[in-house]
């Protein structure tokens, strides 16, 4: 099924159609919190109370997804997620693929598959993909490659403190949303003279008016007050300055939410002083990309933050702050919390609400408790130990 990323109601008109043009919704379908277009929530069932009520919640038949593992500590966090899911008795069957440029794995053979498996699944959870530095004939990655074939615009990434576990600001709760198919990764770059590199950023008025739609209509329907738009138009006045005037047109279309502006730079700052002003943030790609990882140190670290990348019809569930974690291979020390966040958020994707609520508490659970934390949360516990007090706490209220 196709999605929107805004919400209309039945048989209106979408003014902008995120590349499925005159496409009118039909009846009883919602923009649910995660941005993609699903059936009524009314129709999903209700957590259960008791465990002899477990298997008649669970939907008939399997969902499939794709799975990559990607590079680093990617396979072993993975790992985790299927070790979890087993225990909570999740109904999905990973497709898994491996796609990797380090590991001589990546081919457009590979990447074929990859989208082939997308197509069927519609959702995916990924690792990072690392991308080499080394130029070999091929200025994109395969990792972009993906986003683009599977036109992955809206890159979203929740940055929330978690209960129990102290940082310089506590409380947290802003949304980072990011366009990433276009801006400094568009993958131009030439010499065009000894020692003199062209690298060219594209900005344009469809993708950035799509972005900051989306970002509104996600303010919308998660009840957030505020968006502001992150730029460096006072530099690059007709780039940035595009997707300025684009997020200024689109906010004049909701007049019940604030709407402000920010020079990265400042917002950077702003950020590390008072990150309390922010609500949801709206920016092009490489700026986005330097923002998840800023905000992200603000409530853990990489290993704690989720996110999301959304197209019309896909849905890719990853690490907010995306970093391979090399150090930490084989050594079973990475934190599985973010891509067990991920993994709960691509079950509440699939309408899998009572899994995915029972994954999420579970996780807080133990963070919260304090007695199981990974060395990059100060602790001493491994990924192991973490994941077992994870599946421990599953079924708290059943006394198992």
């Amino acid at each position: 099924m196709n999605s929107l990323v805004f919400a209309l109601g039945a048989g209106e008109q979408a003014p902008f159609s995120y590349g499925v043009p005159g496409l009118i919704l039909p009846q009883g379908l919602l923009f649910p919190a995660n941005g993609v277009l699903w059936r009524s929530l009314g129709t999903s069932a209700a957590a259960p109370q008791r465990r002899t009520q477990v298997e008649s919640t669970k939907p008939e038949g399997v969902f499939p997804a794709t799975m990559l593992p990607g590079d680093g500590v990617g396979p072993e966090l993975m790992h985790s997620v299927k070790e979890v899911f087993k225990a909570a008795g999740v109904p999905v069957q990973f497709d898994e693929h491996h796609l990797s440029e380090v590991q001589n794995m990546a081919s457009e053979e590979i990447l074929d598959k990859v989208l082939e498996s997308m197509k069927k699944s519609k959702v995916a959870l990924i690792g990072k993909i690392h991308t080499p530095m080394e130029y070999k004939g091929e200025l994109a990655s395969y990792d972009m490659r993906l986003r683009r074939k599977l036109d992955l615009f809206a890159n979203v990434v929740h940055v929330s403190s978690l209960p129990g576990y102290k940082t310089r600001h506590n409380n947290l709760d802003l949304v980072i949303i990011r366009e990433q198919t276009e801006g400094e990764y568009s993958s131009l770059e030439h010499e065009s003279a000894k020692g003199v590199i062209e690298c060219l950023k594209i900005i344009t008025r469809a993708k950035s008016q799509r972005i900051a739609k989306f970002a509104f209509d996600f303010a919308t329907k998660k009840g957030r007050s505020k968006v502001t738009a992150v730029h460096k138009a006072n530099i690059m006045k007709l780039g940035d300055g595009l997707f300025l005037r684009c997020c200024e047109e689109v906010a004049e279309l909701y007049p019940k939410i604030k709407f402000d502006t920010m020079i990265i730079d400042n917002c950077c700052m702003q950020l590390v002083q008072n990150p309390y002003q922010f609500d949801v943030l709206v920016m092009p790609n490489l700026y986005g990309n330097i923002i998840d990882n800023l905000a992200a140190g603000l409530v853990g670290g990489a290993g704690v933050v989720p996110g999301e990348s959304y197209s019309a019809e896909y849905a890719v569930f990853e690490m907010g702050a995306r970093h391979p974690f090399a150090q930490a291979v084989g050594r079973n020390i990475a934190n599985p919390t973010a891509m067990l966040l991920s993994s709960a958020n691509l079950l509440r994707h699939l309408n899998l609400e009572y899994h995915s609520a029972m994954i999420r508490d579970a996780v807080r659970k133990v963070i919260k408790a304090g007695k199981v934390r990974t060395q990059d949360m100060g602790g001493y516990s491994t990924t192991s130990d973490f994941v077992k007090s994870v599946i421990d706490h599953l079924h708290p209220h059943y006394g198992v």
